[in-house]
């Protein structure tokens, strides 16, 4: 095989690669944002907290409900028109997430397992934005 061929193949891997974690991000944050569409409760179940008034069924609805839509629609606007800036976006809001249950568990203390687990598929996600983008500016260069 030529180097011609492992860099054209190279270039397709890449290129699924940070579809695949586009999507998966975008549909991540979908279903969490439908869910609390329909079902702001649910969302809170999964963190063990009881939602007491309107208040706060309709400001669960509107941060993961209508924020939430607005992540997944943006990263499949970013997929279609500029997939490096969607693979940033990806890595930004993914930092960030991680970033923040992070600094949970250094203010308040431990996280049970459902927060460690998110951290760290937030983390990897991250990460593997950051990865893509740098193959992606490497292969630019060849």
């Amino acid at each position: 095989m030529s180097s011609g061929q492992q860099t054209s193949y190279m270039i397709r891997f890449i290129n699924f690669c940070g579809i695949f974690i586009i999507c998966l991000t975008a549909l991540g944050i979908l279903m969490v944002s439908v869910m609390a569409f329909s079902n702001p409760q649910a969302v809170m179940d999964l963190v063990q907290v009881k939602l007491s008034n309107n208040d706060a069924y309709s400001s669960i609805r509107g941060v993961y409900g209508g924020a939430g839509l607005t992540i997944s629609i943006t990263l499949v606007y970013l997929l279609f028109k500029n997939r490096l800036q969607g693979l940033a976006f990806v890595a930004i809001l993914c930092g960030f997430y991680s970033l923040s249950r992070i600094i949970t568990v250094f203010s308040e203390g431990a996280l049970g397992s459902f927060g460690t687990n998110w951290m760290v598929i937030e983390g990897v996600l991250c990460i593997t934005a950051l990865a893509l983008l740098v193959a992606n500016r490497r292969l630019s260069r060849v």
